[in-house]
């Protein structure tokens, strides 16, 4: 049975995964970071801690759902003291050092990065590529939509769904992206990338990417509508990574894509 940790345990995500992991077959929770006070009943031989060590020294993997701060705390017991557990990290808004820690770590245990765990996303990001580099003069506008309570802008995914069009493009995603337009700014430039966000209610999560020509468009979408599809696919990569080499890999590489 693989014994899952969990950082960000208190989060929205993070008490699914304890939920799920109640009712899996090859999986089973074995250790939650708090940093305050665990809300959620977990069983007595579950590690409750708010050592990043202790706990990863308690499981075989950890999924983490939780803020950059944490995630930053958990990438630094690999690189500067030698904890050797692999991490599946789900968070968003990560500033360059922090880009530059998971780099670093992922030479050291296996990592699987993603900004969405949603297996409809991975194949979502494999049509963008696919469509952007085909329909080479379609204008991309992409837009994302989320709860009140989300703080980062653009999404994370939003980002990774640009990131693969650009990249089809032979673009630099920093020198083309607009996420925001106001005022008299002058006429769309071809290479642009527009990403927007909308912010209300209690959204889960929708992504839309625009790809638009004089005379025709096409638009891809994606809604999650229950935010366990980032849960249940995060135990799925998690068990796929597990015994993998030291490297950064993605949804995609779990997924065959």
């Amino acid at each position: 049975m693989l014994k899952v940790g969990i950082v960000g345990s208190t989060g929205r995500v993070g008490t699914l995964l304890i939920d799920d992991l109640k009712n899996d077959s090859e999986a089973k929770l074995a250790g939650v970071h708090v940093f305050d006070k665990l809300e959620k009943d977990v069983p007595s031989d579950v590690v409750v801690t708010n050592d990043m060590k202790t706990l990863m020294e308690s499981v075989d993997v950890i999924i983490d759902f939780s803020a950059p701060v944490a995630t930053e705390e958990l990438l630094t017991q690999v690189v500067e003291n030698g904890v050797r557990k692999p991490l599946v990290i789900a968070t968003t808004g990560f500033s360059k050092h922090q880009q530059n820690l998971l780099v670093e770590a992922s030479k050291l245990v296996p990592i699987l990065y993603s900004t969405n765990m949603s297996l409809g996303v991975a194949v979502l990001n494999k049509l963008v590529s696919l469509a952007s580099k085909t329909l080479s003069d379609f204008d991309i506008e992409i837009v994302e939509q989320h709860h009140r309570y989300k703080v980062d802008s653009p999404s994370g995914t939003a980002l990774t769904l640009a990131e693969h069009a650009a990249r089809a493009r032979d673009l630099d995603l920093d020198s083309v992206r607009v996420s925001g337009r106001d005022g008299d700014i002058g006429a769309r430039t071809k290479d642009e990338i527009g990403v927007m966000s909308l912010r209300g209610g209690d959204i889960v999560g929708r992504h839309t990417v625009g790809l638009y020509n004089d005379g025709e468009f096409i638009e891809l979408h994606h809604t999650a509508t229950a935010r366990n599809t980032f849960s249940k696919g995060a135990i799925k990569v998690a068990k796929w990574l597990v015994n993998k080499e030291p490297s950064l890999y993605s949804i995609n590489d779990a997924l065959g894509l």
